[in-house]
């Protein structure tokens, strides 16, 4: 049975340090695949400081999805990342 959604080029990353901007995630997650488009929130201009992010990747080709799951656990600022494939919202 394969992990996550069939087809999907979305990734959401999560237990993301406040301190990541989105910047870093692009050239993070951009040696994995060409990426289409990058959400972060809450964004980099937001005024109020949050414990913690949320990032959304859409890659060019779904293929990216399986190699980006691999950096799940790595450690990046002071937090391990969790990497999951994401439903498209069309």
């Amino acid at each position: 049975m394969m992990s996550g959604i069939p087809g999907t080029a979305v990734i959401q990353i999560t237990n993301l340090s406040s301190a990541v901007s989105s910047e870093q995630m692009r050239t993070l997650f951009g040696f994995l695949g060409d990426i289409e488009e990058l959400r972060l929130y809450p964004p980099d201009n937001a005024p109020l400081s949050f414990s913690s992010k949320v990032c959304y990747i859409k890659y060019r080709e779904p293929s990216s999805v399986g190699v980006a799951q691999h950096l799940t656990n790595t450690v990046f600022i002071d937090r391990a990342l969790i990497v999951v494939p994401c439903a498209e919202d069309d």
